[in-house]
């Protein structure tokens, strides 16, 4: 096997965010949402413009995930980030194995009511552009256009090859190193809510999501999460089906993909397909967060969605 030619992504991304504005600053409140003391943040306003919610993936980690990958965003808007409960500097529901992706679902209203916004847009990531989506169905007033990257499929179907298509990227990029260490672990010990399991395979799994390998210092901290751990492993367990809420989505909608992507671009296209004003933007050299590694056609693709008119 030969290596394939190394597209210099994080030099790419390095240069770009250097030619951005400097991050703005976040503050930090507590916002009391269903129950449960919320850890929020908040950049800068900017007036005349609409409010946008970032919604991180990964079911066990907090919303730093996000930042400051998401601060090109804040130049023409503000945008809210926050710790999904029991994630993060959020607190964890009584009852942590009861809990479910729908209650995380129910939060992203009731967190817009309790900040007191008529309005806003929501962003999200892999897990959390399902959220977004799902979202956007259950707060059709409150939701004006949602943008996802790298999103999960309308239904559970992608998780079962998800395992063998990272092994199999690996493979093609040359981490040999991280496919061995990933073939030793087991996904369907996922099933169970094991806060140390899933935090160790999130950790393993972390090299299949890039399609450059250089940009795998881009890693988060190792998170432990009871309540992420048990949704998690529930959606794993018992798969899902989203198809139906997405069909009734009434806000406009852009699905951002990277094409190297180990989530099938075909899942955004199956997306697109349900939810009735929704169109995909497939990002070229790229995996699972494009806007790390090809940010340039990300933001530019995002941005004039966010900023066009509203019909």
């Amino acid at each position: 096997m030969s290596s394939p030619p190394a597209s210099d992504a994080k030099a790419r991304y390095l240069d770009w965010r250097r030619a951005r504005p400097r991050t703005p600053p976040l503050t930090r409140r507590a916002v009391k949402v269903r129950g449960l003391d919320f850890a929020v943040w908040m950049s800068p306003p900017v007036p005349g413009s609409t409010s946008m919610l970032a919604i991180n993936g990964g079911m066990i980690y907090g919303h730093d995930l996000l930042w400051p990958a998401f601060a090109p965003f804040a130049v023409g808007r503000q945008v809210i980030l926050y710790d999904q409960r029991g994630r993060g500097e959020t607190q964890a529901p009584p009852g942590v194995r009861a809990a479910r992706v729908e209650h995380d679902v129910l939060d992203v209203p009731a967190l817009r009511e309790a900040l007191g916004f008529a309005r806003w847009d929501l962003a999200g990531h892999s897990w959390g552009g399902g959220i977004a989506l799902l979202a956007a169905a259950a707060d059709p007033l409150g939701v004006r256009r949602v943008v996802t990257f790298d999103a999960v499929g309308p239904t559970s179907g992608w998780l079962d090859a998800l395992h063998e298509r990272a092994l199999e990227h690996l493979w093609r990029r040359g981490a040999t190193e991280e496919q061995a260490l990933l073939a030793l672990l087991d996904p369907t010990a996922l099933h169970e809510p094991d806060p140390e399991r899933h935090a160790d395979y999130s950790r393993t799994m972390y090299a299949a999501w890039f399609h450059d390998q250089e940009m795998r210092s881009f890693s988060p901290p190792r998170a432990l999460s009871p309540t992420g751990a048990t949704v998690a492993s529930r959606l794993r367990r018992e798969g899902y089906d989203w198809r139906d809420r997405y069909r009734a989505v009434q806000a406009p909608v852009l699905l951002l993909h990277g094409t190297e992507d180990a989530i099938p671009l075909a899942e955004a296209e199956r997306s697109a397909a349900l939810v009735p004003h929704a169109r995909v933007v497939a990002i070229p050299e790229a995996g699972h967060m494009p806007f790390f590694e090809n940010p340039a056609p990300t933001f530019d693709a995002a941005l004039a969605f966010l900023d066009a008119p509203d019909a």
